[in-house]
């Protein structure tokens, strides 16, 4: 059966990638074939696991690879029925036609991410009950681009669920959503858990009665001795730590915010799920977005003053459009080493422009008027181009950033700030249970050539193996 599973997984993993060579696009095809790579990677590397820490980063791995994996199909598939579809000159029933202006791309990027805990008095207060923990992260996804955050240890003393990495998606339109899970496993003492399906058959077969409670027993027993319960222990395709899915939301342009705010999570498990964990049920965080009209120049050339400030007829300067602005120079030079600007256009979502053409003007005859409202007070600015092109030029450009506004509304009222993610690390191992057992310290060296030394050698080359693996999966995030 399990040679089976491989091969149909082999033939899905061939057709992925003929479907991405089809299709000719190079940057899809590579980043599916690395995650596929990671995949191999990682399931190579969970078998060869030997210590808690280290399943629970490979399994972790896994799931974001499958996710991955599982997002470039349907990217892949949706590119192929588009090209399949441009062949055949049809349109899908459900399609509309394009717009005519399409707003521009910008980054998102979540950070501060807090996820609140509700203890019980006698978890938190009194410190009762069983000493649980579990290893907790998030996947978040915007669009085809899926990205993780850190693996963290949960246990009852802690208040909330706190991550430190600022998640960056540097692909994103106005009228993205931005899905948050949160993903957790129970981490139990070695061989805590041995003997549950055993405790948990003897207590069934003795609450419900002497016959029905054998029976029960013995199908249970069986299930448990063939390696293939579908009640208790279900055998995945890749042993190790199973992640649950605990909790999840979605964010749009709503919810963006230069600040910290609470967003409403739902819950996805139940206290009976061997992986719950008494969350609150709200997730805080800053979620920000950057429109690249807001960080890049839009337009730019050189401008004739015909009216414009304290500056008069027949001042040349060089102007360039960006966000909310369009900023006059003297020299284009000016721009680039941040010079002060001469004087400085607001462009709003009340300023109105206007272009007009100078009827006897041999020179610069075509003009831009731009003007805003300043309480009652009118303010208009008059600016000359070369040529009815650049006068084109200027016209569209405005007329999209006008569009690009209208999308990304808030987000356009100031440039929010985004810092640069660093660098992810392997991660660090998790914290010890505190058990007698894991402070143990072996105060007497290992005797050379005696039988400890051969597994301690092995197990030595097999956590190498490891750190080296997990090191080249998270250089590559």
């Amino acid at each position: 059966m399990q040679d089976r599973l491989h091969i149909l997984e082999d033939l899905n993993m061939l057709y992925i990638r003929q479907m991405a060579l089809s299709l000719e696009d190079t940057e899809l095809q590579r980043k599916l074939d690395h995650e596929i790579r990671m995949r191999e990677g990682a399931c190579k590397l969970l078998a060869a696991c030997s210590q808690r820490e280290q399943a629970l980063e490979a399994t972790k791995s896994l799931l974001v690879c499958n996710s991955r994996i599982l997002s470039y199909m349907g990217e892949l598939q949706r590119r192929k029925e588009a090209q399949v579809l441009g062949k055949t000159g049809r349109r899908p029933s459900d399609s509309v036609p394009p717009p005519e202006r399409t707003p521009c791309r910008g980054r998102v990027c979540i950070s501060d991410l807090r996820i609140p805990l509700m203890w019980k008095d006698t978890e938190y207060f009194k410190n009762k009950g069983d000493p649980h923990r579990w290893a907790v992260f998030l996947l978040l996804q915007l669009g085809e681009q899926i990205q993780d955050t850190e693996m963290v240890l949960v246990d009852r003393t802690l208040t909330d669920i706190s991550f430190q990495n600022n998640v960056l998606f540097a692909e994103a339109g106005p009228d993205f959503e931005l899905r948050l899970e949160l993903y957790g496993a129970c981490v139990e003492e070695e061989g805590a858990l041995a003997g549950a399906p055993k405790r948990l058959a003897t207590k069934l077969s003795s609450s419900l009665g002497r016959s029905s409670g054998k029976r029960v027993r013995a199908s249970l027993d069986s299930a448990g001795g063939s390696g293939n319960s579908p009640i208790l222990l279900p055998t995945p395709t890749v042993g190790g730590p199973r992640f649950h899915l605990l909790a999840h939301t979605t964010l749009t342009l709503a919810a963006v915010q230069d600040g910290f705010r609470t967003h409403d999570l739902a819950l996805a498990s139940h206290e009976e799920n061997p992986a719950w964990l008494p969350l609150y049920g709200s997730v805080c965080c800053r979620l920000a977005a950057q429109p690249l009209c807001m960080t890049q120049p839009t337009a730019s050339g050189t401008l004739r003053v015909q009216h414009a400030g304290e500056l008069r007829n027949g001042t040349l300067v060089h102007g360039v459009l960006k966000g909310t602005n369009l900023v006059c120079y003297w020299r284009s030079e000016d721009a680039d080493t941040g010079q002060e600007p001469l004087f400085t256009i607001a462009i709003n979502k009340e300023t109105r422009v206007r272009a007009g053409e100078l009827e006897q003007a041999s020179e610069w005859p075509f003009t831009l008027s731009i003007s805003n409202q300043y309480g009652e007070d009118a303010v208009t600015n008059t600016l000359q181009v070369e040529s009815r092109e650049a006068l084109q030029n200027w016209m569209e450009a405005l007329w999209q950033l006008f569009f690009d506004m209208s999308q990304w509304k808030h987000c356009c009222d100031e440039v929010m700030k985004i810092e640069t993610p660093a660098p992810r690390k392997p991660p660090q191992a998790l914290a010890k249970q505190g058990s007698l057992y894991h402070e143990m310290v072996l105060s007497e060296p290992v005797a050379a050539g005696g039988p400890s030394e051969g597994l301690l050698l092995q197990n030595n080359a097999i956590s190498a193996e490891i750190r080296a693996l997990l090191s080249s999966y998270y250089s590559d995030r």
